[in-house]
Formats: C-alpha cells, sequence, structure tokens
C-alpha cells in the first residue's frame, strides 16, 4: 500500500527502531509509548484489519504471539506479565489500517483499559 505508515517502515522508507525482523514481520518501539516496553509487532504483508485474515495469512498471527513471548523475555518482561493488544476498526480504536500487535510491558496494567 503507498499511502501506508506500516508498509513504509517495513520497506525501510522511514526511520523506526526496529528491534526485530524475519521474513513474516518487523517489530519496532511505538514512538508514543503507553508502557516502559511497548512494541509494535507487523506482519510484512499488508492486511488492513483482522476481519481481513483468512486461510492464506492466519499463520501470521501465531507467529506474531511467538514474536512477542520471545520479545518479552528479551525485554525482561515475561516473569512480571505482558499485554498484547490488536485493534480491529474504528471503534475497536484502529488508527492505522494495517494489522499489528501491541506489546506491552513493565508496569502494572489496568482493566478495562479504554
Amino acid at each position: 500500500m503507498v499511502d501506508c505508515i506500516f508498509c513504509k517502515i517495513i520497506n525501510k522508507e522511514i526511520p523506526s527502531n526496529i528491534v526485530y525482523e524475519d521474513d513474516l514481520v518487523v517489530a519496532f518501539r511505538d514512538i508514543n509509548p503507553q508502557a516502559p516496553v511497548h512494541i509494535l509487532i507487523v506482519p510484512k504483508e499488508h492486511i488492513p484489519t483482522l476481519l481481513d485474515l483468512n486461510e492464506d495469512n492466519k499463520h501470521l498471527v501465531s507467529h506474531a504471539y511467538m514474536v512477542a513471548k520471545e520479545l518479552a523475555k528479551k525485554e525482561g518482561i515475561d516473569e512480571k506479565g505482558y499485554r498484547i493488544i490488536s485493534n480491529c476498526g474504528n471503534d475497536g480504536g484502529q488508527t492505522v489500517y494495517h494489522i499489528h500487535f501491541h506489546l506491552l510491558g513493565g508496569r502494572f496494567m489496568t482493566w478495562p483499559p479504554g
């Protein structure tokens, strides 16, 4: 997608603080962190919303969660706990229409979140 900020980050057209990358995802620190650790895990395939997942790309979700698990260990938040969030659609709080997963930790998380 030409105007997708996450596609531009994936393609290295926009600088970001990348902490992990493989063939399927890229992970980088959020520019507006909501916790001491706030990393976005973004599939390299442009998928606008969770509603656009299908049989061909559903493996990206489990892969993103496995990457989150490893990043949580690397960041030292695995033992105390962390949160993974993915927003879907306007009412769900999605602002960038390219699926992504927020890894948040390093502080106590309250409920409900918003």
